[in-house]
Protein backbone atom coordinates (compact mmCIF):
# COMPACT_ATOMS: atom_id res chain seq x y z
CA UNK A 1 0.00 0.00 0.00
CA UNK A 2 1.14 3.76 -0.39
CA UNK A 3 -0.11 5.54 2.14
CA UNK A 4 -0.58 9.79 2.32
CA UNK A 5 -0.37 11.24 5.92
CA UNK A 6 -1.40 14.90 5.81
CA UNK A 7 0.43 17.08 8.63
CA UNK A 8 4.09 18.14 10.77
CA UNK A 9 3.97 17.73 14.00
CA UNK A 10 4.80 15.25 16.94
CA UNK A 11 1.22 14.05 16.07
CA UNK A 12 1.85 12.57 12.51
CA UNK A 13 5.40 11.52 13.38
CA UNK A 14 4.28 9.14 16.11
CA UNK A 15 1.47 8.06 13.04
CA UNK A 16 3.97 7.27 10.72
CA UNK A 17 6.53 5.60 13.12
CA UNK A 18 3.53 3.08 13.84
CA UNK A 19 2.49 2.89 9.83
CA UNK A 20 6.15 2.22 9.08
CA UNK A 21 5.65 -1.13 11.44
CA UNK A 22 2.77 -2.44 9.03
CA UNK A 23 4.40 -5.33 6.76
CA UNK A 24 1.65 -4.11 4.60
CA UNK A 25 2.60 -0.97 3.70
CA UNK A 26 5.16 -0.03 0.25
CA UNK A 27 5.57 3.71 0.59
CA UNK A 28 4.67 6.42 3.16
CA UNK A 29 4.85 10.13 2.17
CA UNK A 30 4.16 12.83 4.33
CA UNK A 31 2.39 16.41 3.47
CA UNK A 32 4.25 18.78 4.64
CA UNK A 33 6.23 16.52 7.15
CA UNK A 34 9.46 17.35 9.44
CA UNK A 35 12.85 16.57 9.08
CA UNK A 36 12.73 14.10 11.94
CA UNK A 37 10.38 11.75 10.23
CA UNK A 38 12.16 11.82 6.65
CA UNK A 39 13.87 8.54 7.92
CA UNK A 40 10.61 6.56 7.56
CA UNK A 41 8.78 9.20 5.14
CA UNK A 42 8.94 11.13 2.24
CA UNK A 43 8.16 14.50 2.76
CA UNK A 44 6.02 16.51 0.24
CA UNK A 45 6.36 20.27 0.78
CA UNK A 46 2.00 21.10 0.29
CA UNK A 47 0.49 22.66 2.97
CA UNK A 48 -2.43 20.80 4.78
CA UNK A 49 -5.03 23.31 3.45
CA UNK A 50 -3.78 23.39 -0.07
CA UNK A 51 -6.66 20.31 -0.74
CA UNK A 52 -6.56 20.22 -4.29
CA UNK A 53 -3.19 20.12 -4.47
CA UNK A 54 -2.88 17.47 -1.87
CA UNK A 55 -6.04 15.65 -4.17
CA UNK A 56 -3.97 15.89 -7.17
CA UNK A 57 -0.60 14.55 -5.53
CA UNK A 58 -2.52 11.32 -4.71
CA UNK A 59 -4.05 10.59 -7.97
CA UNK A 60 -0.09 10.63 -9.24
CA UNK A 61 1.46 8.47 -6.63
CA UNK A 62 -1.65 6.26 -6.64
CA UNK A 63 -2.70 6.59 -3.11
CA UNK A 64 -4.38 3.95 -1.21
CA UNK A 65 -5.02 5.69 2.00
CA UNK A 66 -5.07 8.93 3.29
CA UNK A 67 -4.73 9.72 7.39
CA UNK A 68 -5.75 13.32 8.00
CA UNK A 69 -3.58 14.51 11.06
CA UNK A 70 -4.48 18.15 11.50
CA UNK A 71 -8.22 19.30 11.87
CA UNK A 72 -7.95 22.05 9.16
CA UNK A 73 -8.34 19.92 6.25
CA UNK A 74 -11.14 17.72 7.99
CA UNK A 75 -12.86 21.29 8.76
CA UNK A 76 -12.62 22.24 4.88
CA UNK A 77 -14.01 19.39 3.64
CA UNK A 78 -11.02 17.07 2.56
CA UNK A 79 -12.90 14.06 3.23
CA UNK A 80 -15.78 15.01 1.26
CA UNK A 81 -13.83 16.11 -1.80
CA UNK A 82 -11.16 12.74 -1.77
CA UNK A 83 -14.52 10.34 -1.31
CA UNK A 84 -15.91 12.10 -5.00
CA UNK A 85 -12.51 10.66 -6.01
CA UNK A 86 -13.00 7.30 -4.43
CA UNK A 87 -9.69 7.69 -2.12
CA UNK A 88 -10.05 6.34 0.41
CA UNK A 89 -9.29 8.81 3.62
CA UNK A 90 -9.32 8.19 7.37
CA UNK A 91 -10.93 11.23 8.67
CA UNK A 92 -14.63 12.33 8.72
CA UNK A 93 -16.51 15.09 6.33
CA UNK A 94 -17.09 18.36 6.72
CA UNK A 95 -20.22 17.67 8.20
CA UNK A 96 -18.84 15.75 11.12
CA UNK A 97 -15.62 17.60 11.37
CA UNK A 98 -18.06 20.65 13.48
CA UNK A 99 -17.80 18.60 15.98
CA UNK A 100 -14.83 20.36 16.65
CA UNK A 101 -14.88 22.84 14.27
CA UNK A 102 -17.59 25.14 15.82
CA UNK A 103 -17.59 24.32 19.83
CA UNK A 104 -21.34 26.85 19.62
CA UNK A 105 -22.91 23.47 17.08
CA UNK A 106 -20.98 20.71 19.76
CA UNK A 107 -22.51 22.44 22.61
CA UNK A 108 -25.84 22.83 20.90
CA UNK A 109 -25.60 19.39 19.56
CA UNK A 110 -25.20 18.04 23.09
CA UNK A 111 -27.67 19.86 24.60
CA UNK A 112 -30.27 18.47 21.48
CA UNK A 113 -28.90 14.73 22.46
CA UNK A 114 -28.95 14.90 26.51
CA UNK A 115 -25.07 14.59 26.86
CA UNK A 116 -23.75 15.17 29.57
CA UNK A 117 -21.37 18.69 29.74
CA UNK A 118 -20.91 22.07 31.28
CA UNK A 119 -24.19 24.59 30.85
CA UNK A 120 -23.32 27.24 28.62
CA UNK A 121 -24.80 30.20 26.09
CA UNK A 122 -23.19 31.71 23.37
CA UNK A 123 -22.71 35.09 22.32
CA UNK A 124 -21.68 37.74 19.39
CA UNK A 125 -22.91 40.55 20.99
CA UNK A 126 -20.00 41.95 23.68
CA UNK A 127 -22.75 43.92 25.23
CA UNK A 128 -25.28 41.13 25.93
CA UNK A 129 -22.38 38.81 27.05
CA UNK A 130 -21.10 40.76 29.65
CA UNK A 131 -24.68 41.47 31.11
CA UNK A 132 -24.48 37.43 31.28
CA UNK A 133 -21.56 37.74 33.48
CA UNK A 134 -23.68 39.53 36.19
CA UNK A 135 -25.39 36.33 36.49
CA UNK A 136 -22.74 34.01 36.78
CA UNK A 137 -20.72 32.09 39.26
CA UNK A 138 -16.73 32.34 39.23
CA UNK A 139 -14.49 31.09 38.25
CA UNK A 140 -16.08 30.67 34.42
CA UNK A 141 -15.06 29.79 31.11
CA UNK A 142 -14.83 31.50 27.76
CA UNK A 143 -14.19 29.60 24.46
CA UNK A 144 -13.60 30.79 20.81
CA UNK A 145 -16.30 29.23 18.76
CA UNK A 146 -13.97 28.31 15.76
CA UNK A 147 -9.88 27.07 15.68
CA UNK A 148 -7.72 28.14 17.69
CA UNK A 149 -4.45 26.26 17.97
CA UNK A 150 -5.72 24.91 21.05
CA UNK A 151 -5.47 28.69 22.65
CA UNK A 152 -9.11 29.51 22.33
CA UNK A 153 -10.05 28.90 25.93
CA UNK A 154 -9.73 31.44 28.80
CA UNK A 155 -10.27 30.42 32.42
CA UNK A 156 -11.53 33.83 34.05
CA UNK A 157 -11.30 33.77 37.83
CA UNK A 158 -13.43 36.84 38.25
CA UNK A 159 -15.76 39.39 35.98
CA UNK A 160 -13.10 41.74 35.28
CA UNK A 161 -11.47 39.03 33.80
CA UNK A 162 -14.17 37.54 32.30
CA UNK A 163 -15.20 41.07 30.11
CA UNK A 164 -11.48 41.46 29.55
CA UNK A 165 -11.47 38.06 27.97
CA UNK A 166 -14.62 39.33 25.99
CA UNK A 167 -13.52 41.98 24.66
CA UNK A 168 -10.10 40.59 23.43
CA UNK A 169 -12.31 38.17 21.55
CA UNK A 170 -15.07 39.80 20.75
CA UNK A 171 -14.17 43.51 20.30
CA UNK A 172 -10.26 43.28 19.99
CA UNK A 173 -10.97 39.98 17.10
CA UNK A 174 -7.63 38.12 18.86
CA UNK A 175 -8.44 34.79 17.56
CA UNK A 176 -10.11 36.37 14.30
CA UNK A 177 -13.19 34.58 12.53
CA UNK A 178 -12.43 32.15 15.21
CA UNK A 179 -13.27 34.39 18.36
CA UNK A 180 -16.52 35.75 16.23
CA UNK A 181 -19.03 33.94 18.58
CA UNK A 182 -17.89 32.96 22.15
CA UNK A 183 -19.22 30.44 24.17
CA UNK A 184 -19.28 31.01 28.13
CA UNK A 185 -19.70 27.70 29.87
CA UNK A 186 -19.88 26.66 33.86
CA UNK A 187 -16.34 26.00 35.11
CA UNK A 188 -16.09 21.85 35.83
CA UNK A 189 -13.58 20.70 38.55
CA UNK A 190 -12.30 17.48 38.24
CA UNK A 191 -9.81 14.93 36.78
CA UNK A 192 -9.07 15.55 33.41
CA UNK A 193 -9.13 12.45 30.99
CA UNK A 194 -8.95 12.15 26.58
CA UNK A 195 -10.40 9.52 25.76
CA UNK A 196 -10.23 8.36 21.85
CA UNK A 197 -12.42 6.36 19.83
CA UNK A 198 -12.60 5.17 16.14
CA UNK A 199 -15.82 5.52 14.66
CA UNK A 200 -17.00 3.70 11.56
CA UNK A 201 -20.11 5.33 11.02
CA UNK A 202 -22.15 2.88 13.54
CA UNK A 203 -20.14 1.01 15.03
CA UNK A 204 -17.16 2.41 18.12
CA UNK A 205 -13.99 0.84 18.95
CA UNK A 206 -12.26 2.66 22.26
CA UNK A 207 -8.34 3.24 22.77
CA UNK A 208 -6.88 2.99 25.90
CA UNK A 209 -7.07 6.46 27.97
CA UNK A 210 -4.52 9.15 28.53
CA UNK A 211 -4.42 12.67 29.95
CA UNK A 212 -2.79 15.57 28.52
CA UNK A 213 -1.36 18.54 30.30
CA UNK A 214 -2.36 21.99 29.26
CA UNK A 215 -1.09 24.84 31.03
CA UNK A 216 2.30 25.57 30.26
CA UNK A 217 3.28 25.91 33.60
CA UNK A 218 4.11 23.18 36.51
CA UNK A 219 1.16 22.23 39.13
CA UNK A 220 -1.38 23.61 35.73
CA UNK A 221 -0.46 27.00 36.14
CA UNK A 222 0.13 29.16 33.12
CA UNK A 223 -1.63 29.67 29.90
CA UNK A 224 -3.48 27.09 28.26
CA UNK A 225 -1.12 25.58 25.11
CA UNK A 226 -1.49 22.89 22.16
CA UNK A 227 -0.39 20.20 25.07
CA UNK A 228 2.54 20.22 27.69
CA UNK A 229 3.20 16.24 27.79
CA UNK A 230 0.58 13.50 28.38
CA UNK A 231 0.84 9.68 30.10
CA UNK A 232 -1.25 6.41 29.31
CA UNK A 233 -3.22 4.85 30.88
CA UNK A 234 -4.91 6.44 33.22
CA UNK A 235 -4.97 4.74 36.86
CA UNK A 236 -8.07 6.22 37.71
CA UNK A 237 -10.10 5.55 34.88
CA UNK A 238 -11.82 2.35 36.12
CA UNK A 239 -13.45 0.24 33.62
CA UNK A 240 -16.28 1.35 35.47
CA UNK A 241 -15.52 4.88 34.46
CA UNK A 242 -15.27 3.94 30.67
CA UNK A 243 -18.42 1.69 30.46
CA UNK A 244 -20.55 4.82 31.83
CA UNK A 245 -18.85 7.16 29.26
CA UNK A 246 -19.31 5.06 26.29
CA UNK A 247 -23.05 4.62 27.66
CA UNK A 248 -23.62 8.22 28.40
CA UNK A 249 -21.46 10.25 26.24
CA UNK A 250 -19.76 7.52 23.38
CA UNK A 251 -22.79 5.97 22.18
CA UNK A 252 -25.61 8.58 22.38
CA UNK A 253 -23.52 10.70 19.83
CA UNK A 254 -22.73 8.44 17.57
CA UNK A 255 -26.90 7.38 17.49
CA UNK A 256 -26.99 11.55 17.31
CA UNK A 257 -25.00 11.47 14.51
CA UNK A 258 -26.93 9.07 12.56
CA UNK A 259 -30.10 10.92 13.64
CA UNK A 260 -28.96 14.25 12.18
CA UNK A 261 -27.94 12.37 8.79
CA UNK A 262 -23.97 12.49 9.40
CA UNK A 263 -21.09 9.83 8.62
CA UNK A 264 -19.11 9.74 11.49
CA UNK A 265 -15.57 8.05 9.96
CA UNK A 266 -12.55 8.56 11.69
CA UNK A 267 -11.39 9.18 15.63
CA UNK A 268 -13.63 10.38 17.66
CA UNK A 269 -11.40 12.08 20.83
CA UNK A 270 -13.86 13.14 23.85
CA UNK A 271 -12.03 15.62 26.15
CA UNK A 272 -14.14 14.76 29.50
CA UNK A 273 -13.93 16.15 33.30
CA UNK A 274 -14.55 13.65 35.40
CA UNK A 275 -16.50 15.42 38.01
CA UNK A 276 -19.06 14.67 41.47
CA UNK A 277 -22.02 14.39 39.29
CA UNK A 278 -20.24 11.97 37.06
CA UNK A 279 -18.27 12.09 33.80
CA UNK A 280 -19.01 14.97 31.59
CA UNK A 281 -17.80 16.26 27.83
CA UNK A 282 -15.40 19.34 27.99
CA UNK A 283 -15.34 19.26 24.32
CA UNK A 284 -14.89 17.06 21.19
CA UNK A 285 -12.07 16.91 18.56
CA UNK A 286 -12.62 14.90 14.86
CA UNK A 287 -8.65 13.83 14.65
CA UNK A 288 -5.89 12.26 16.82
CA UNK A 289 -5.20 14.43 19.94
CA UNK A 290 -1.35 15.82 20.08
CA UNK A 291 0.51 14.67 22.64
CA UNK A 292 -1.72 11.59 23.27
CA UNK A 293 -1.70 10.17 20.25
CA UNK A 294 2.44 9.56 21.07
CA UNK A 295 1.80 7.77 24.32
CA UNK A 296 -0.95 5.91 22.43
CA UNK A 297 1.01 4.70 19.27
CA UNK A 298 3.93 3.72 21.58
CA UNK A 299 1.39 1.31 23.39
CA UNK A 300 -1.14 -0.12 20.66
CA UNK A 301 0.15 -3.45 19.45
CA UNK A 302 -2.05 -3.79 16.46
CA UNK A 303 -1.21 -2.92 12.98
CA UNK A 304 -2.55 0.67 12.47
CA UNK A 305 -3.32 0.22 9.07
CA UNK A 306 -5.92 -2.61 9.74
CA UNK A 307 -7.47 -0.24 11.97
CA UNK A 308 -7.52 2.58 9.75
CA UNK A 309 -9.00 0.38 7.08
CA UNK A 310 -11.96 -0.98 9.17
CA UNK A 311 -12.82 2.35 10.22
CA UNK A 312 -13.51 3.42 6.65
CA UNK A 313 -14.85 0.44 5.30
CA UNK A 314 -17.14 0.10 8.09
CA UNK A 315 -15.79 -3.07 9.75
CA UNK A 316 -14.42 -2.25 13.22
CA UNK A 317 -17.00 -4.67 14.35
CA UNK A 318 -14.22 -7.60 13.46
CA UNK A 319 -11.66 -5.75 15.66
CA UNK A 320 -10.32 -5.22 19.08
CA UNK A 321 -7.14 -3.65 20.22
CA UNK A 322 -4.35 -4.62 22.21
CA UNK A 323 -2.41 -2.69 24.15
CA UNK A 324 1.31 -3.31 25.51
CA UNK A 325 0.95 -3.57 29.52
CA UNK A 326 2.71 -0.81 31.59
CA UNK A 327 2.67 2.41 30.48
CA UNK A 328 4.23 5.97 28.39
CA UNK A 329 4.97 9.20 29.15
CA UNK A 330 5.34 12.25 26.66
CA UNK A 331 7.54 15.05 27.74
CA UNK A 332 7.26 18.57 25.19
CA UNK A 333 10.03 20.66 24.86
CA UNK A 334 8.94 23.89 23.81
CA UNK A 335 10.59 27.04 21.93
CA UNK A 336 11.36 30.01 23.68
CA UNK A 337 8.43 32.22 24.52
CA UNK A 338 5.45 29.40 24.02
CA UNK A 339 3.00 29.98 23.82
CA UNK A 340 3.50 33.46 22.98
CA UNK A 341 5.91 34.77 20.03
CA UNK A 342 8.29 32.37 20.01
CA UNK A 343 11.68 32.26 18.82
CA UNK A 344 12.62 30.09 15.66
CA UNK A 345 16.12 29.11 13.87
CA UNK A 346 17.93 28.04 17.41
CA UNK A 347 20.26 25.04 16.75
CA UNK A 348 18.98 21.70 18.97
CA UNK A 349 21.71 19.62 20.24
CA UNK A 350 21.91 16.31 21.56
CA UNK A 351 19.72 15.04 19.01
CA UNK A 352 22.04 11.51 18.29
CA UNK A 353 22.11 10.94 21.84
CA UNK A 354 18.73 11.54 22.71
CA UNK A 355 17.58 8.90 19.08
CA UNK A 356 20.49 5.76 20.70
CA UNK A 357 18.12 5.46 23.73
CA UNK A 358 16.12 2.02 22.75
CA UNK A 359 13.07 2.49 25.18
CA UNK A 360 12.60 6.38 24.29
CA UNK A 361 11.21 7.63 21.06
CA UNK A 362 11.72 11.86 19.68
CA UNK A 363 8.82 12.81 17.72
CA UNK A 364 9.78 15.50 15.96
CA UNK A 365 7.06 18.11 16.30
CA UNK A 366 7.85 22.21 14.92
CA UNK A 367 11.81 21.27 13.41
CA UNK A 368 13.24 21.86 10.68
CA UNK A 369 16.38 21.04 8.91
CA UNK A 370 19.03 23.98 7.86
CA UNK A 371 22.56 24.09 7.06
CA UNK A 372 23.37 20.55 8.07
CA UNK A 373 21.49 21.37 11.34
CA UNK A 374 18.56 20.61 12.86
CA UNK A 375 16.30 23.66 14.35
CA UNK A 376 13.69 24.97 16.37
CA UNK A 377 10.82 26.14 13.60
CA UNK A 378 7.66 25.76 16.03
CA UNK A 379 5.73 26.65 19.33
CA UNK A 380 5.99 22.75 20.25
CA UNK A 381 9.70 21.39 19.10
CA UNK A 382 9.92 17.73 20.25
CA UNK A 383 8.12 15.20 22.38
CA UNK A 384 10.38 12.77 23.77
CA UNK A 385 8.01 9.56 24.76
CA UNK A 386 9.22 6.78 26.52
CA UNK A 387 8.26 3.20 27.60
CA UNK A 388 8.45 1.41 31.26
CA UNK A 389 7.04 -1.38 33.29
CA UNK A 390 4.78 1.27 34.53
CA UNK A 391 4.59 5.15 34.67
CA UNK A 392 7.06 5.66 36.83
CA UNK A 393 9.44 3.98 34.96
CA UNK A 394 8.30 5.80 31.58
CA UNK A 395 8.66 8.86 33.44
CA UNK A 396 12.23 8.21 34.61
CA UNK A 397 13.29 7.10 31.26
CA UNK A 398 11.44 10.21 29.45
CA UNK A 399 13.10 12.72 31.83
CA UNK A 400 16.56 11.38 31.31
CA UNK A 401 16.44 11.61 27.20
CA UNK A 402 14.90 15.04 27.72
CA UNK A 403 18.27 16.03 30.01
CA UNK A 404 20.85 15.15 26.75
CA UNK A 405 18.78 17.62 24.56
CA UNK A 406 19.49 21.27 24.76
CA UNK A 407 18.52 24.32 22.72
CA UNK A 408 18.81 28.60 23.87
CA UNK A 409 15.45 29.25 25.56
CA UNK A 410 13.80 25.69 25.85
CA UNK A 411 11.40 24.38 28.14
CA UNK A 412 9.38 21.87 29.39
CA UNK A 413 7.36 20.81 32.36
CA UNK A 414 9.05 18.42 34.87
CA UNK A 415 5.85 17.35 36.52
CA UNK A 416 3.99 15.19 33.37
CA UNK A 417 2.42 12.08 34.60
CA UNK A 418 2.80 12.51 38.34
CA UNK A 419 -1.19 12.52 38.26
CA UNK A 420 -0.49 8.80 36.97
CA UNK A 421 1.57 7.63 39.77
CA UNK A 422 -0.59 9.43 42.70
CA UNK A 423 1.55 12.24 43.42
CA UNK A 424 -0.13 15.58 43.42
CA UNK A 425 1.38 18.44 41.03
Amino acid sequence: MNILVIGSGGREHALIWKIAQSSRVKKIFCAPGNPGMAKLTTCVPIAVDRLDELLAFAKRERIDLVLVGPEVPLTLGIADLFEREKIPLFGPKKAGAQLEGSKAFTKDFLRRHHIPTAHYETFSDFDRAVEFLHTQAYPIVLKADGLAAGKGVLICQDRAEAVAGLDAMLRQKVFGEAGRQVVIEEFLQGLEVSFHALVDGHSILPLDSSQDHKRVGEGDTGLNTGGMGAYSPVPFFTPELEAQVMREILLPTVKGLQQEGIDFKGVLYAGLMLTREGPKLLEYNVRFGDPETEVLMVRMENDLVDLMEATVSGKLKEHTIRWKTGGAVTVVMAANGYPGTITKGDVIEGLERADSVVEAVVFHAGTLAQDGKIVTNGGRVLAVTAQGKDLRQARERAYDVVEKIHWRGMHYRRDIGLKGIGQRT
